[in-house]
């Protein structure tokens, strides 16, 4: 999940290019399934588009869409996309319906800077966060200097922080807590930090001593966080579920209501808890908190 959003002009260019995001492009006052209508009233026969990272937010929706949507009387289009910024301009200019990819710090931290009014409509998945290391075996053989790779958006780089810290390889300052900056390590112990975007991270193991890493992105290059991870994220009283989101005005939309629904199904909860028997990913059902 994003926040403090660090898009080079490269990276811009490529976002643009890759939505399509110009003056031909469709107007943000009508969605991607060709219907004007928003809310409850929007046809609920029309091709709801969801936009989502790849793994697990992907493998979830095509799930959905493969096995329970057409019994719903719900047509299901996923748009995978292996980036934190595109899947919420996407959703606020209409490009898609709903996006599912995030959690709440980031969402909240994503509008206030970006000026969106994206809002979460019910929590699916909670992903841990783990530390990465190709050169040591455990967090405490990380010493002075040693390089970690962190996050580079400001909720999960406070993820990041507070998982070093909850394993003794960083000192916080007092009650800073998942809000945490590099600005408030109250004693680094020699160590330095690399900040990357999320998901450019895995590819990067190998270049520094340790990384914290996603877990979407952790399992999406072939990382196994039950055994690969040398500390790991708890996910008890975690309050970084992932949830499907949309532009604020479409809750209601019966095509998102009926994802919804399904997305909190005991099907789904059986599908994620066979493939991602590592832990990786953990069901985290009902309304979104806060």
């Amino acid at each position: 999940m994003r926040t403090t959003v660090k898009l080079t002009a490269a990276v811009a260019a490529a976002a643009a290019l890759t939505l399509g995001l110009s003056a031909c492009s469709a107007p943000s006052d009508t969605s991607s399934s060709g219907s004007s209508k928003k809310g409850k009233d929007a046809d609920p026969a029309a091709k709801l588009v969801v936009a989502a990272s790849p793994t697990p937010h992907g493998d979830i929706l095509n799930f959905v869409r493969d096995n329970l949507a057409e019994k719903a009387g719900l047509k299901l289009e996923v748009k995978e996309f292996n980036d934190y910024v595109l899947p919420n301009t996407a959703t606020q200019n209409g490009e898609v319906d709903a996006n599912f990819f995030q959690h709440k710090p980031y969402l909240d931290d994503f509008n206030k800077k970006q000026k969106t009014d994206i809002v979460p409509v019910v929590n699916v998945e909670l992903e841990p966060l783990g530390l990465y290391s190709e050169k040591v075996k455990k967090a405490g053989d990380l010493g002075s200097g040693a390089t970690i790779a962190v996050p580079n958006d400001a909720t999960n780089e406070g993820r990041a922080l507070k998982l070093l810290a909850d394993n003794g390889v960083i000192v916080l300052k007092d009650g800073v807590g998942s809000a945490a900056k590099l600005s408030d390590i109250k004693d680094d112990k020699g160590i330095k930090f690399t900040e990357l975007e999320a998901a450019q991270i895995p590819s990067r193991l190998a270049d520094v001593d340790a990384a914290v890493i996603n877990g979407n992105f952790a399992i999406g290059h072939k990382l196994n966080p039950a055994k690969d991870a040398i500390a790991l994220e708890k996910a008890d009283g975690n309050p970084y579920a992932n949830f499907l989101a949309v532009k604020k005005g479409n809750e209601s939309d019966p095509r998102v209501q009926k994802l919804a629904k399904l997305l909190n199904s005991d099907e789904v909860k059986k599908f994620i808890e066979q493939k991602f028997s590592n832990g990786a990913v953990l069901p985290a059902f009902g309304a979104v908190k806060g």
